[in-house]
């Protein structure tokens, strides 16, 4: 039996008392109302509600009175062992071993599949992250925003979200002619310009450019710039998606903010042109002083946001617009972007952006806040002199010591790793510990194996020692810690909750045996405490994949 199956034995156990006492005191309630939780003494059974507390004054009744009468009708109920109440009138229930066991096969069985949810089904959402200019590598911010972002887009199709990961390439605009600037005076051996990009691989771009465009020095100034700039561009954003694809971090679009600003064919407006028109349409665009204004304050803004300058050029404001309602256009109804620590301005204005073209600013658009992150001894790169990059954090701590330590913490904190730690193969390394258990899992198979035991036979019913409760009670919380973590955006309760299983798998190691002792024969309850074991390391398996980390078998 599991948490859902249980909180709808809950419910069908409770409408009739309540009705009996106060009809309609249970019009709209559902299962999902009936929150059940895994008591941390285990001594108090295997789920608790305060259920018969949370109803008692709408059904008018005493709460420990009600929760009694609960109790009674629970326990009829197949697969529960015992109920009892607790103090003013918590509900502690048992189940019994057969029931609770059954979960193994059922873990086993689903495979890859279980954990899977429809808590996020129906929503359409465009997440963006990472987002670096492609005017250099990658540094440790981004790397942190990768390792969240990712988990976060597979929690949320885990959960049975529609959804595309976004990667919005800020090409355009004064930033990239200072990029092309740069390249063009390492190649001809001047100087950085003021304001311009230094650093080793602007030496590199330049020879890479050259080699491409051996011709690109007859062209006139205005032509080198473009060909500068853009074969460079190039060569750059190729790098940063092979340093994410290398990371384990797949982006479904890489969108161009060139594409805002592109006229049609036949000189049509743009779409940053049209966003103003459509803003306009809403009701929420004045001109002043020659100037085109969003008055967002009408949506908490702390300013009204001008979009397009006196002298008839846009603002960042403008490609904000337009790229907003562009994600609305491509049919996504939910749009999260993920910023780092510097952009705590931009929270407002997109939510006041949201209400301007006319969705809900608290329904419609999310912004996730990063904060800064710190790794002990890590040095500034070679390459670009003032940055920590991606490319040499995986190439120091690896992709999943990095990935799974940046997912194990909230967005919202601020984070200093202990490379230390992150590189030892003991169990002060979380990633190592969770990864151990997984292994143990499969070594303990393949000695299954070897010795003759199989999975011809499943007995939940013998799954009765306390290390296998508490194991399966464990096992069957993951499908709603997972849809918990899809809908709170926090990656980080997947990866605590496996460290957790990892401690309760391996003391159940150590108290439940798999294998028989010397020569004594198999039994039943060794074929089916390798389900549990296979059950577990699937589950193991199916958490470190929704981080983006490795699941090896061997360690």
């Amino acid at each position: 039996m599991n948490p859902d199956a249980l909180a709808h034995a809950l419910l069908a156990a409770i409408t009739p008392l309540a009705e009996a006492r106060r009809a309609g005191s249970t019009d709209g309630l559902t299962a999902s109302d009936l929150p059940l939780d895994r008591p941390k003494n285990r001594d108090h059974g295997d789920w608790a509600s305060n259920a018969a507390l949370k109803l008692a004054k709408a059904v008018g009744a005493n709460p420990r009175e009600f929760a009694a009468e609960i109790a009674t009708a629970l326990a009829e109920v197949d697969g529960i062992a015992s109920v009892e109440v607790a103090g003013p009138g918590f509900i502690n229930i048992r189940l019994d071993a057969a029931a609770a066991g059954a979960l193994a096969k059922t873990i086993v069985d689903a495979g890859a599949a279980f954990g899977t949810n429809d808590s996020q089904r129906g929503n359409t959402i465009n997440l963006e992250f990472v987002s670096a200019n492609p005017t250099g590598p990658m540094h440790i911010g981004h790397t942190r925003w990768a390792a969240l972002g990712d988990a976060l887009a597979r929690l949320l199709l885990a959960s049975g979200a529609t959804l595309v990961r976004e990667f919005y390439i800020n090409d355009a605009g004064a930033q990239m002619d200072r990029f092309g600037r740069s390249i063009l005076a390492a190649i001809k051996g001047e100087p950085t310009p003021e304001g311009g990009y230094a650093g080793a691989y602007i030496g590199d771009l330049a020879q890479r450019v050259i080699a491409a465009e051996p011709g690109l020095l007859d062209l006139d100034d205005d032509a080198q710039l473009v060909a500068a700039r853009d074969r460079a561009y190039a060569f750059q954003l190729g790098e940063l998606q092979n340093s994410l694809e290398k990371f384990n971090v797949h982006f479904d679009v890489f969108f161009s903010e060139r594409i805002l600003h592109a006229k049609g064919e036949n000189g049509e407006p743009s779409l940053v042109d049209e966003a103003v028109d459509r803003l306009r349409l809403q009701g929420h665009v004045f001109d002043d002083d020659g100037a085109v204004w969003v008055r967002t304050t009408d949506f908490g803004d702390d300013k009204d946001r001008v979009i397009r300058r006196s002298n008839g050029e846009y603002t960042y404001f403008a490609a904000d617009a337009a790229y907003y309602l562009n994600k609305g256009d491509r049919g996504f109804a939910h749009k999260i972007y993920l910023l780092g620590a510097d952009h705590h301005g931009y929270v407002h204005r997109l939510k006041a952006l949201a209400g301007a073209a006319g969705d809900d600013p608290e329904k419609d658009v999310e912004v996730l806040i990063g904060q800064l992150v710190s790794i002990n001894g890590a040095r500034l790169s070679k390459r670009a002199g003032n940055i920590i990059e991606l490319d040499d954090l995986r190439e120091w701590l690896g992709t999943d010591a990095l990935r799974y330590s940046l997912a194990r913490y909230p967005a919202d904190s601020p984070l200093t790793l202990d490379p230390e730690i992150l590189r030892k193969r003991t169990n002060d390394n979380p990633v190592f510990y969770v990864q151990y258990a997984h292994a143990r899992t499969h070594n303990v198979a393949r000695n299954a194996e070897a010795s003759g035991v199989d999975r011809s036979e499943f007995a939940p019913e013998l799954l009765d020692h306390e290390t296998e409760s508490a194991l399966l009670g464990a096992l069957q919380e993951f499908p709603r810690i997972v849809g918990f973590a899809a809908e709170v955006r926090e990656p980080h309760r997947v990866a605590r909750y496996l460290e957790e299983l990892a401690g309760l798998y391996h003391r159940w190691y150590d108290n439940c045996r798999v294998i028989p002792l010397g020569d004594a024969p198999v039994e039943p309850v060794h074929r089916t405490r390798l389900w549990l074991n296979d059950a577990t390391g699937q589950v193991l398996r199916n958490g470190l994949d929704l981080l983006g980390v490795s699941a090896p078998e061997r360690m």
